[in-house]
């Protein structure tokens, strides 16, 4: 059994095959394949090693290897938060930042929806957080987690 601290941890451990601490190329290649379904080429695991290596010894230690998985899952949830924006401003009224009744009801018309705007009216009362008729990106959010 695995001891960790943390879930970055477990997973350094559990591809660390050599047990030196150390992640080889060919250990980070067997890591990305597996959370990735597809195979990586020797080059570029080499490649992302020397990337991160930060002393030198073309390995990567738990404290690159957790630093670099950190980075890599506020990357993801920073592009998570623009396409969210994105996808907000689709829906909002031009120059505004609100998603109103008529907005919404203009932007399902697009996507091949019939809504009335009484039931436009309904689905934003369902997420309007502070009762005005109108939701911003704070309201918009939990709807689409």
């Amino acid at each position: 059994m695995i001891n960790c601290n943390n879930a970055y941890e477990c997973i350094f451990r559990r591809f660390n095959e050599e047990g030196d601490q150390k992640l080889s190329p060919s250990e980070l290649r067997c890591f990305l394949e597996t959370i990735g379904d597809e195979q990586v080429p020797m080059e570029e695991a080499r490649e992302l090693v020397e990337s991160m290596d930060t002393d030198g010894d073309g390995l990567l230690g738990s404290e690159e290897f957790m630093g670099w998985m950190e980075r890599e899952i506020r990357g993801d949830e920073e592009r998570k938060f623009e396409e969210l924006r994105e996808a907000f401003r689709m829906y909002a009224m031009e120059g505004s930042e609100c998603i109103t009744p008529k907005s919404l009801k203009r932007m399902l018309s697009r996507l091949g929806e019939s809504t009335s705007l009484e039931d436009c009216c309904v689905m934003i009362g369902e997420f309007d957080v502070n009762v005005d008729g109108v939701l911003r990106f704070d309201d918009f959010k939990p709807m689409m987690l």
